[in-house]
């Protein structure tokens, strides 16, 4: 798992897929990145130290990094999965997570409401209702992976 350690959501991926990888009688291994120089040294480790798969949480720097990101993976031979499809788009295996787009969407909403007089201590908490699972395949096949055709099945898309 890749980690921001400037991203306080992440602890809260760490602590889930700590137990899970556990479970699985596999090592959780974490190493975290405070900036985009720190990227290529850590895809280094993570295959000297046998990572088998990479999990990068949703964050900006990850997005934003998200090219760079995919070729690491690739040198290094990695699967990724991240939390945002716009990673997958640019070269990442796949995503499951929400609709970076819809968040963005539903900000604006909120904020409409607040510039209209609305206190936003009165607005509700919303959760997302809908996760999506992306694949690309072209990563897949550079990797040498075969996807399920169950997995493909389920995917809300595949990108060829």
């Amino acid at each position: 798992m890749l980690v921001n350690p400037t991203n306080p959501v992440q602890s809260f991926f760490r602590g889930s897929l700590e137990p899970a990888a556990g479970a699985l009688g596999d090592e959780l291994i974490v190493i975290e990145v405070g900036s985009r120089d720190d990227l290529h040294p850590a895809f280094q480790r993570f295959t000297r130290e046998g990572a088998r798969i990479l999990m990068l949480p949703p964050d900006l720097m990850f997005l934003n990094e998200r090219k760079r990101i995919a070729l690491f993976a690739m040198a290094e031979r990695l699967p990724t999965i991240f939390g945002w499809r716009e990673n997958v788009e640019d070269g990442g295996l796949m995503s499951y997570g929400t609709d970076l787009s819809e968040n963005w969407r539903r900000i604006a909403t909120f904020v409409d409401k607040i510039l209209k007089g609305t206190k936003p201590g009165d607005l509700p908490l919303e959760f997302p209702t809908k996760l999506q699972l992306v694949i690309n395949l072209a990563t897949a096949q550079a990797l040498g992976l075969v996807i399920p055709p169950t997995i493909l099945a389920r995917a809300d898309e595949v990108i060829e």
